[in-house]
């Protein structure tokens, strides 16, 4: 017998804010967060906009002589971690920490750590290296710290799938507890890649917009200009809990996770086969054992990448048939740019408020209609509808998928 998943708590930091509500204000808002990067070292860089988080104070969360050893990655997994369990109310008594785990993961890990380390070996010597650089960078490090100030002992590890890598933390979490393995795990992503090497890389891939002078219309998923995504940082943590487990404890009940879908295109590095993200949905409209007419929503992948996009609507479209012009598709990234591994520990807090209140939340930039891309992509305003199933896509390079479905909570 399988067991049902619910989400108890969740947690966040990004460039539209660093808690929930003031995310999710922003996202029904049609708020951006994108600004211009003035930072030095961009010089020569084709992109120079980026979703900076600001308003953070990780002091709230850490001592200074701790921060002085976590990479900003860490840093922004354990804050959302902290709100994702203050909001779930859990004290000890609650919980066998033998059976609570972690599962965060991070595309990138400790970047920043690997650059300011090389730069100190190269100008002063390999003796100047910090004695903390390995465990700053290594991006497992998150969920190892994590546990140490929680006490959560279980199963935990650190996916890392490119921009796939926060769905495939909160599937694999799902379906760790769904089997009984665990009774509660943290799950998400953490990022912070915003640097002049990995704005060189991408933009040498010719993947990130180049609209500097209008930064908060640079990210326009599914419209026919867009040219590229917007790089962010941050991170997004969900609190699942096997529902007997919450229900006993008198927990709050946000949402319920009914679905997971996770397969590899098998086909290219960078550019995506849509069968990889069909055969993904499919499987997790399966696992939830529902219809695909049932969907209400969509909150896509929508990087605002030419060819991302339209793989995406002709998977949507592939799975769903007829029925794929009813659905209210949005991507969140036009917001809150992309936030790479942590993209999907984000996209699933939003997914869950819009199944809460009933909001499928816009697209923004929205302008420029596209042949190929010809589905309600809920452009540039939210929308009042029932939403009772709602889907989250993550795909990443590799050809890594991975689909969540999400249910409005019901005993």
């Amino acid at each position: 017998m399988t067991r049902r998943v619910v989400i108890t708590g969740y947690g966040t930091v990004s460039c539209l804010g660093s808690d929930v509500e003031t995310l999710w204000n922003n996202i029904k808002a049609s708020k951006s967060g994108i600004k211009k990067v003035e930072f030095e070292g961009y010089e020569g860089i084709n992109s120079k906009i980026g979703g900076y988080v600001e308003g953070f104070f990780p002091e709230n969360y850490f001592d200074k002589k701790e921060l002085g050893k976590y990479d900003k990655f860490v840093q922004y997994a354990y804050a959302a971690s902290k709100q994702a369990l203050d909001q779930s109310k859990l004290t000890i008594g609650d919980f066998d920490a033998n059976r609570f785990g972690v599962f965060i993961g991070s595309g990138i890990g400790g970047i920043d750590t690997v650059l300011e380390n090389h730069k100190t070996l190269l100008e002063k010597g390999p003796r100047k290296v910090s004695p903390f650089m390995v465990p700053m960078m290594i991006s497992n490090m998150a969920v190892g710290i994590i546990s140490i100030k929680t006490g959560f002992k279980g199963t935990s590890f650190a996916p890392v799938s490119a921009c796939a890598t926060g769905n495939h933390a909160i599937g694999e979490a799902f379906l760790n507890i769904r089997h009984g393995y665990s009774d509660a795990i943290l799950a998400g992503g953490a990022e912070a890649p915003i640097n002049p090497l990995a704005y060189s890389g991408f933009s040498r891939m010719q993947a990130m917009s180049t609209n500097n002078v209008f930064p908060t219309a640079a990210s326009r998923p599914f419209d026919k200009n867009r040219d590229g995504f917007v790089m962010s940082e941050g991170a997004g943590i969900l609190l699942l809990e096997e529902y007997e487990h919450a229900k006993n404890r008198g927990a709050t009940i946000l949402g319920e996770i009914i679905g997971y879908g996770s397969t590899i295109d098998a086909f290219h590095i960078t550019s995506p086969d849509f069968q990889g993200a069909f055969r993904a949905m499919n499987l997790a409209i399966e696992m939830a054992k529902i219809n695909p007419a049932d969907v209400d929503y969509i909150n896509a992948h929508g990087t605002s990448t030419p060819e991302g996009d339209k793989s995406e609507t002709k998977a949507i479209k592939s799975v769903f048939g007829d029925h794929a012009y009813n659905l209210k598709v949005s991507s969140t990234k036009s917001m809150t740019g992309h936030l790479f591994g942590a993209a999907g520990g984000v996209e699933g807090i939003i997914t869950i408020k819009s199944i809460l209140e009933n909001i499928a939340p816009p697209t923004i930039n929205y302008e420029h209609f596209d042949e190929e891309c010809d589905l309600d992509y809920v452009p540039n305003h939210s929308v009042e509808c029932e939403i009772n199933y709602a889907i989250s896509n993550g795909f990443g390079f590799g050809g890594h998928n991975a689909v969540l479905v999400f249910k409005k909570f019901s005993i």
